[in-house]
């Protein structure tokens, strides 16, 4: 949930931290007041579309920050976040964003630097706003059959599994086919162009790290002169007479006989004795490298030459001499293929053939799932249209098309998520045939709607947080107070954030959020206190009377809130 909220500097918000609790919390005040200035605030925070006359007038930049705790291990958040680097300890996650005047946005997630596309990818698994004119989720009919899929669970996302994995084969199946299928003249020019290819990198005989060991052999050549006098002034500083291992030699002889005389000095000269022979070793080696230094001008120049061609292949081939081979290994098994061209298009269209028949089985049996499952939902739908007083309106998980009409034109039809096309259909009154449900206009409607299908998606699809601004718009009496059991209904299984203007919706909240606007030395500045019992009383009752609230409204607010509590022990 989102447990912390800070904005800075945002619109007529000055400065405004807000501590936010699970269950659901409903936002009043007059209006203008800045209720849907703080969801503005939210939507920018999870990577909505920024501006810089959201900056406050007179400031030079707009702080949001928000801290998310995640108590489910499954979260879809925690495998976002991975995909982008950033780590989830605590269970939480905590995103900001700053905006400047310039027009630049600075996002960071758990202080990671993250673009906005990045940002708006991880907030889509934290929070859904859904606004009374704004088409989410469940307005976008694209979206429709993937909310049939969560809805199916484990069964149908097993289907669905095995369904993209022949899917990809056959793809790939496909785009060889294709490839192996061009115009002849092409193919002939791009076989020239491959054995071309393929014959310079074997005439190169090339050998792994062979650059690195020219590299290094080239620069030791180049410093011949400076090795040499290194490794000769070496040699004599420590051999021949009164040289360092004639002394060494002198003190190993002395501290043997008085090691023989005092045990105690035993150890000392064992590692003179011991230092002695390894110098000896060393000298010995020193030597040998003097008499095997030569400076070869011919070697140098072969060297030279052979790192050029080498960087020539690397700059057509690939950044290392792995990648060359890798790459001609490529094209040696492209040249196979293309030599033998026919037998490769028969054995693919074979292929083909039975990976189609495969999808096809598959594409039936995820079909016949979602049309099973399209039942249970539309079932559970209309119960939650009847609860929101639309028992006659008409829901359906209308299905265009299905695989088990498409034997014959698999080819044309197939995508990854099979060959279903689903989308909501909806009639609101008795005899009004069915239209898509992003054609519904009628305000009231659409909030119930929107309402009843919030109320089973939000099961399924992981949100951790659900924000309502005025979906309650254009309602009254019994409907507005089965709106508010609805929302409360959303918020058990996950934060709800609502802002209303209904005295019913708001006397169901666990917690009541009062926002007001004031002015100061001629600034407005936006304040949000929580209400307590007889606050909300007094706030419920002026959203049911208006300005003047009487003993009689204060008695209608206070039984509104009892039949609420009533509602939630028994619910």
């Amino acid at each position: 949930m989102l447990s912390e909220l800070s904005i800075k500097n945002f619109a007529i918000i000055d400065s405004l931290a807000i501590s936010l609790e699970k269950g659901l919390t409903v936002l009043t005040g007059e209006t203008g007041a800045g209720k849907s200035i703080i969801i503005d605030a939210i939507h920018l925070l999870v990577g909505g579309r920024g501006s810089a006359e959201f900056i406050r007038h007179g400031e030079t930049k707009a702080e949001i920050e928000g801290l998310f705790q995640i108590d489910e291990p499954q979260h879809p958040v925690f495998v976002k976040a991975s995909e982008f680097g950033i780590d989830i300890s605590d269970g939480m996650v905590v995103i900001r964003r700053e905006m400047s005047t310039s027009g630049k946005s600075v996002c960071r997630v758990n202080g990671k630097l993250v673009t906005i596309a990045t940002l708006r990818e991880i907030g889509r698994t934290l929070i859904d706003i859904h606004g009374q004119h704004e088409h989410q989720e469940l307005m976008d009919e694209r979206l429709h059959l993937p909310l049939l899929d969560q809805f199916g669970g484990e069964e149908i996302m097993l289907a669905l599994s095995e369904y993209e994995k022949l899917y990809k084969r056959y793809n790939t199946a496909q785009k060889q086919l294709k490839s192996l299928s061009q115009d002849e003249q092409q193919m002939v020019h791009r076989l020239d162009l491959i054995q071309f290819q393929f014959d310079e990198i074997q005439k190169a005989e090339l050998k792994l790290y062979e650059d690195e060991q020219l590299l290094e052999e080239r620069k030791k050549i180049n410093n011949y002169e400076k090795i040499h006098e290194a490794l000769q002034t070496s040699y004599n500083a420590l051999n021949g007479e009164q040289h360092a291992l004639d002394w060494l030699s002198i003190a190993m002889h002395h501290l043997e006989e008085a090691a023989n005389l005092d045990e105690s000095l035993k150890n000392s000269s064992d590692i003179v004795s011991n230092s002695y022979f390894l110098l000896e070793d060393a000298i010995s080696t020193i030597r040998d490298q003097l008499d095997s230094l030569d400076f070869d001008t011919e070697r140098i120049d072969f060297i030279e030459g052979r790192l050029n061609e080498i960087n020539q292949l690397k700059r057509k081939y690939g950044r290392t001499i792995e990648e060359i081979v890798e790459y001609g290994a490529k094209i040696e098994e492209e040249i196979e293929t293309l030599l033998n061209r026919e037998t490769h298009i028969a054995k693919l269209e074979k292929e083909l053939n039975s990976i189609k028949a495969d999808l096809l089985v598959e594409a039936k049996h995820l079909s016949s799932l979602r049309q099973t499952y399209a039942e249970q939902l539309t079932k559970k739908i209309k119960q939650e249209l009847k609860e929101l007083y639309m028992e006659k309106t008409v829901f359906e998980a209308h299905f265009h098309q299905t695989a088990h009409t498409f034997d014959e034109t698999i080819d044309r039809e197939i995508n990854r998520t099979g060959l279903d096309v689903m989308e909501f259909y909806i009639s609101t009154n008795p005899g009004e045939p069915l239209k898509p449900l992003s054609k519904i206009a009628s305000g009231g409607e659409m909030s119930r709607i929107m309402l009843a299908l919030k109320s089973i998606f939000s099961q399924h699809q992981g949100i951790t947080s659900i924000i309502f601004d005025e979906v309650d718009t254009g309602v009254s009496g019994r409907v507005a107070q089965s709106i508010g059991e609805k929302i409360y209904k959303v918020a058990t299984g996950s934060q709800v954030l609502c802002i209303s203007h209904l005295p019913q919706v708001a006397a169901m909240a666990d917690t009541h959020l009062f926002i007001a606007k004031k002015v100061t030395e001629g600034r407005t500045h936006t304040s949000v206190t929580p209400l307590a019992e007889e606050e909300k009383i007094k706030e419920i009752g002026r959203m049911i009377a208006g300005v003047e609230i009487t003993d009689l409204t204060k008695q209608h607010a206070n039984e509104l809130i009892q039949q609420a509590h009533k509602i939630k022990v028994t619910s």
